[in-house]
């Protein structure tokens, strides 16, 4: 996910397409010289670091929280996890958490990449803060992101 923040260039989970990695880093070193704002990479789950190295080292930027102005970091009530709210896009960025639906819409990960002992019922107790966010977007690593009506569908994913 690629933010313009206020004071930095923004990318959350990075993958570097391989398939077409040279047109990425142009348009990538178009907008960083064009922005003239550094390189902050923030990462929802370790295992989503992919290519964050690499675009750390290219751009000298920072790798990390906290995140920049524009960007809060909000608890995903799995440890070592967290979502990125971007309040001036009503944007959600998950990592694993929640994920998209098959035809559309949300759903929570697999309860088998939820830690031994919790399931859903826990998890949808730990996503409950997220219902105070005028949440509009929820951009997912998995399946599609829900451009649209993103706090009914939160409200109807927490409810069930």
């Amino acid at each position: 996910m690629y933010y313009e923040a206020p004071d930095a260039v923004v990318l959350i989970d990075p993958l570097v397409p391989p398939e077409d990695d040279e047109r990425f880093r142009t348009a990538l070193d178009r907008d960083v010289e064009r922005l003239g704002r550094p390189v902050h990479v923030l990462v929802t789950v370790f295992w989503h670091a992919r290519s964050a190295g690499e675009l750390v080292g290219r751009y000298g930027g920072l790798l990390g929280e906290p995140p920049p102005e524009g960007v809060d970091a909000v608890p995903s009530g799995r440890a070592g996890e967290v979502l990125f709210w971007i309040p001036e896009h009503g944007a959600l960025v998950a990592g694993d958490v929640i994920v998209g639906a098959e035809g559309g819409g949300l759903r929570l990960c697999p309860e088998s990449w939820l830690p031994a002992g919790s399931g859903h019922a826990e998890l949808r107790t730990a996503l409950r803060p997220l219902l105070a966010l005028p949440v509009e977007r929820v951009l997912v690593s998995h399946g599609e992101p829900l451009l649209e009506g993103g706090h009914a569908a939160l409200e109807q994913l927490l409810a069930t």
